[in-house]
């Protein structure tokens, strides 16, 4: 990689024995000249902090945007798909890790501008633009430049994220964002600390602050691991914090563990575990709970919380019926569902639509 790919960045000061602290999230890393954070892709070069990855992805590709997931934001839309490298989390169980965990630069082939980015999402029809597969966070800069450039267009911003950012940096972030992923890994501190080297509190400061002081919208996902964070007390304590701290409209997945990266002898989540976890949620109050990455119709579909009528049935990520009225309600009972939507579900389906960016003019 030259350093034709790096661009200043934002977040950091210098303390008091001449290393620079990065102030982008809480690992608060202290770098002398020429190291690297733990993020990787944040560096010092001289007397500032650079992003090495700025401009370069692992790859673009066209999803249906139930795919992040997001259930509640224009349903059935393509949404444009990227990543670069690095992540700030050690997640032992990462299903990304090929990527996140890439200390190989050479794996970023695609190189494009904000620009070229939302002009892509335009020319291929996508509603909005995703920052995903690794963690946008670590790569600020660039996820806020390319926000731009779609809104420029009149293309919406997602952010797929763990949510472990500095407050400075998490009010910069998302309010160049339109809706986010936020992955609740767990709902203890001694699993945060164990098994992904962070720390709980700062993601439920960004949930909190997501809800109370911005109008993104946002959903949760959780990963449920055997015997790690499946537990009903875990499971229960979780949507109750949920419901008191965040409201009952916030859409709550679960996705199944397969067997990845340095917890390869655990093995995959029964579904039953996911469809328990469902229940205990809908019990809790939380209004919509869905199940992710196993085959589950009546965890895919989404429901009226007044009357229980379908309002979106979903077959994996195909939209099978798009029962709302033109102003986002119940056509039963007129209850509102919480979210954004169109008038009409997107017809995109469940295709994954691998583009080359440099063939954008």
């Amino acid at each position: 990689m030259t350093k034709t790919s790096y661009h200043p960045g934002r977040y950091w000061h210098v303390i008091d024995d001449g290393r620079i602290q990065c102030d982008l999230c809480p690992r608060d890393c202290k770098l002398k000249d020429g190291q690297r954070g733990a993020c990787f892709v944040r560096m010092r070069e001289g007397d500032q902090i650079v992003l090495t990855t700025y401009g370069r992805s692992s790859g673009f590709c066209v999803d249906p945007i139930e795919k992040k997931p997001l259930n509640h934001f224009y349903p059935g839309s393509s949404v444009l798909s990227f990543g670069t490298a690095g992540c700030n989390l050690a997640c032992k169980f990462c299903q990304n890790w090929d990527i996140s965990k890439s200390k190989d630069m050479d794996r970023l082939m695609d190189q494009a501008s904000p620009e070229t980015i939302a002009l892509a999402a335009e020319q291929h029809g996508c509603k909005s633009v995703a920052f995903t597969y690794n963690d946008p966070v670590i790569f600020a800069e660039y996820a806020m430049d390319t926000a731009d450039a779609c809104h420029a267009r009149g293309i919406k911003t997602v952010a797929v994220t763990a949510g472990y950012i500095h407050e400075e940096a998490r009010r910069d972030f998302f309010a160049k964002m339109d809706a986010a992923n936020v992955d609740l890994k767990a709902f203890t501190d001694e699993f945060y600390y164990k098994l992904t080297g962070s720390h709980l509190q700062p993601v439920l400061d960004t949930l909190v602050y997501l809800k109370h002081e911005t109008d993104v919208w946002f959903e949760i996902t959780t990963l449920l691991i055997p015997g790690e964070n499946d537990s009903t007390e875990e499971i229960t304590a979780m949507c109750q914090w949920i419901n008191k701290e965040l409201g009952s409209d916030v859409p709550l997945h679960f996705s199944a563990f397969h067997p990845d990266h340095k917890m390869a002898d655990i093995s995959h989540t029964p579904a039953a575990t996911l469809v328990r976890a469902r229940d205990i949620a809908l019990k809790a109050g939380l209004k919509y709970v869905y199940t992710g990455n196993v085959h589950n119709k009546d965890g895919d579909t989404t429901y009226c919380a007044n009357c229980h009528a379908t309002l979106i049935e979903r077959d994996w990520y195909q939209i099978n019926q798009y029962s709302l009225d033109k102003d986002g309600c119940c056509p039963e009972c007129g209850e509102a569902l919480a979210g954004k939507f169109a008038e009409q579900a997107g017809n995109f389906g469940s295709r994954r639509i691998p583009i080359a960016i440099n063939l954008i003019k």
